[in-house]
């Protein structure tokens, strides 16, 4: 089983995109929709933002895990069935800093799919609170992956 999102980009309107996330399959629908697939386990960061005559009615991003057949998740738009929700931001300040955060992990040679989950959830917790997120770094990468590879 597969997660499926369904992107759509109308320039200045609707736009939702994968900011990271190893996609296992891509089906191009037309000129302006596609739909992606993510195997179960992988993880993986979707940015929606849209807008009307008025602004912007909408800036979110959200970091989930891809679930396996009959893993509970929580529901997103655009995304089929769902997904383990490792982060979950709306409006624009805060969907900035999250990119950030995701940039920095960038910034040390480090794939941001392959991160610790718990890291993504820490980013999520700090800037609900209006709080600075702690940067994952190299060190703790490898401690993450040492026991990633302990436990499983």
């Amino acid at each position: 089983m597969q997660t499926r999102v369904h992107l759509t980009w109308i320039e200045g309107r609707i736009e939702r995109w994968i900011r990271f996330g190893r996609i296992a399959e891509e089906t191009i629908l037309t000129r302006t929709e596609k739909r992606v697939a993510f195997a179960p386990g992988a993880i993986f960061a979707l940015v929606r933002w849209s807008s009307n005559d008025h602004g912007t009615v909408e800036s979110r991003i959200d970091i989930l895990r891809a679930v396996d057949a009959g893993e509970p998740c929580s529901t997103v738009p655009c995304v089929t069935p769902g997904g383990e929700l490792l982060l979950r931001l709306s409006g624009w300040p805060k969907v900035e800093a999250a990119l950030r955060s995701v940039d920095i992990v960038e910034s040390y040679g480090i794939t941001p799919e392959d991160v610790c989950p718990d890291h993504w959830r820490h980013v999520h917790n700090r800037l609900t609170a209006a709080m600075e997120p702690r940067p994952y770094t190299p060190a703790r990468h490898v401690a993450w992956l040492k026991r990633r590879m302990v436990t499983t």
